[in-house]
């Protein structure tokens, strides 16, 4: 019996208890919902904007930032983070920041240009950045930031171009200019008058150099050479590039031959790679001294994204300072502007060879060393080989395509030199 009446007891006082908790907890619960929460005490974000201004900020190229009448962030865009522009919940811009307040104040629309520091960068470097401050409401204020860096870059880099090509079709146009007008004061000295056509002859074919491989800059850098892409020999790329030297090398009896593997072909469009070889084939006789030797050689190398075929020109010329070698395939650049215009060179050449090179899958890439001489090399992918044709059979005749290739031999030198390539 005393048993009994002991376990009633302690049902009873854990009853008891579990009672006392379960209020408790009630109580608890209805003052945590009471409590004014991080949320609760900032509006809900849909609640503050106006219907559908934030679905318009979301596909808002524009860095956007959205400040309350308290100058609290209300919405900013994931560029906005990016640029920096929000920090800790605040504009972290201070000409920004007081911008909105004046746009708040008067509710007038501004715009201001400024440069930003970079973020992550101890350099300096700036971004340019233009900002633009509206009312939104009655109460918020849109911020809509637009990174002009980039435009600004281009902006430079076509104002160069501009001034670049005016200084240079300025140069042999007023020479033509003095030359014809020096013809005609010597218009009784037949001596005179044909030293100074020789002249005019000679700032003419500059200018009509000039032009030309100004069209062919804007043509590689427009086009896509894939359009009309072909299977192209090296071979082929190589003779024309030396056929189109021979005479100014013939002049400085500079010796040039070709070797390395044969047969090889390259995918791209044939012009422009005839072109950029033979630039870098005439840059290496140009620059190089008389009875010297200019070599061209092409392989195949393997690299991970698939075989690529390696060009190499190599002269035995002045070499390249190794300040210049970084900025070399730049529009208009010269190591040596004197010897440069004196040689025709327009400062063209290379960067149309690295824009073929980019807009084929390829690079360019140089190695000099003063005084011993520069080589040049040109990397395009390997355009496949094509398929064997069928045998043909005993009694028909034999198919010209199923022929094989023959590669082309080396192009005599033009003047026997018993000098070698380093």
């Amino acid at each position: 019996m005393d048993v009994n009446a002991a376990v009633a007891a302690a049902a009873a006082i854990a009853g008891l208890c579990t009672g006392v908790i379960a209020m408790l907890a009630f109580r608890w619960s209805e003052r945590d919902q009471a409590r004014p929460t991080r949320s609760s005490m900032r509006p809900d974000i849909n609640a503050v904007l106006p219907p559908g201004v934030d679905t318009v900020l979301s596909v808002l190229r524009s860095s956007a930032v959205v400040l309350d009448e308290g100058d609290a962030v209300v919405k900013a865009s994931s560029a906005a983070y990016a640029l920096g522009l929000v920090r800790g919940g605040k504009l972290a811009v201070e000409p920004m920041l007081h911008m909105a307040r004046d746009t708040r104040r008067d509710g007038e629309i501004r715009q201001i240009e400024l440069d930003l520091p970079r973020r992550g960068t101890g350099r300096g470097e700036a971004l340019a950045v233009s900002a633009r401050v509206a009312p939104l409401g009655s109460r918020l204020v849109l911020l809509l930031v637009e990174d002009l860096t980039e435009a600004r870059r281009i902006e430079a880099v076509r104002r160069d171009f501009v001034a670049n090509v005016s200084h240079e079709l300025k140069t042999p146009v007023g020479a033509i200019s003095l030359l014809s007008e020096a013809v005609m004061d010597a218009a009784d000295d037949p001596e005179a008058v044909s030293r100074f056509a020789g002249r005019m002859q000679i700032e003419a074919t500059r200018l009509i150099n000039l032009v030309q491989e100004l069209i062919d800059l804007s043509r590689v850098q427009n086009d896509d050479p894939l359009e009309d892409a072909e299977p192209v020999r090296v071979d082929t790329l190589v003779a024309e590039a030396i056929d189109r030297c021979r005479h100014t090398a013939t002049s400085k009896q500079i010796t040039m031959a070709s070797g390395g593997t044969a047969d090889l072909r390259v995918w791209g469009n044939r012009g422009q790679l005839a072109a950029a070889l033979g630039n870098l084939v005439e840059n290496a006789v140009n620059y190089s001294p008389a009875r010297t030797r200019v070599g061209i050689a092409a392989r195949r190398v393997t690299a991970p994204g698939g075989d690529l075929i390696e060009i190499a020109v190599t002269d035995q010329g002045i070499g390249i300072p190794e300040k210049d070698r970084e900025r070399i395939f730049e529009r208009f650049y010269r190591v040596d502007p004197a010897r440069s215009r004196a040689t025709g060179g327009t400062g063209l050449g290379l960067a149309i060879v690295k824009h073929v090179a980019a807009s084929h899958g390829g690079e360019v890439s140089v190695w000099s060393s003063e005084g011993q001489g520069s080589t040049f090399t040109l990397r395009l992918p390997e355009a496949a080989a094509p398929a064997p044709a069928s045998t043909p059979g005993p009694t028909g005749p034999a198919d010209p395509a199923a022929a094989p290739v023959r590669p082309l031999p080396d192009p005599e030198p033009v003047v026997p030199s018993p000098e070698v390539l380093p």
